[in-house]
């Protein structure tokens, strides 16, 4: 009975002191690259976002999205121009962890459970 309660002891501590680093106020603004694997192939996606605009530069074109945030860790974006319907659909994203640089992230479209993960790179 002992064993039992030490180690739900060591199992409560361990869940809650555990706290990955999020200094999300870091990353509110600035310059951001992304790679993903799409049809097999490594591409890279360039951001630039300030507190209520982001404009993302993929293949040479750029798209604009409105910024909602909910906290200094979570935001709605919103395409301005959206060219299908998917497009006009916003995406909630949860930035999970923070390194100096870089950010980890998930996002889903806004009332879907499916979650997809990332991480981000600040370059200036």
């Amino acid at each position: 009975m002992r064993h039992l309660i030490l180690l739900t002891s060591l199992s409560l501590c361990l869940a809650s002191c555990y706290n990955p680093e999020r200094e999300c106020k870091d990353f509110k603004t600035g310059k951001f690259e992304f790679e993903t694997y799409l049809d097999g192939d490594l591409v890279k996606t360039t951001f630039i976002r300030n507190d209520s605009i982001e404009i993302e530069i993929y293949e040479n074109k750029k798209d604009t999205a409105s910024i909602r945030w909910i906290n200094d860790c979570e935001y709605v974006l919103k395409s301005l121009n959206p060219k299908n319907m998917a497009e006009e659909k916003p995406i909630h994203m949860k930035i999970l962890s923070t390194s100096k640089n870089s950010y980890t992230f998930e996002y889903s479209i806004v009332g879907k459970d499916k979650k997809q993960k990332g991480r981000v790179t600040k370059v200036n």
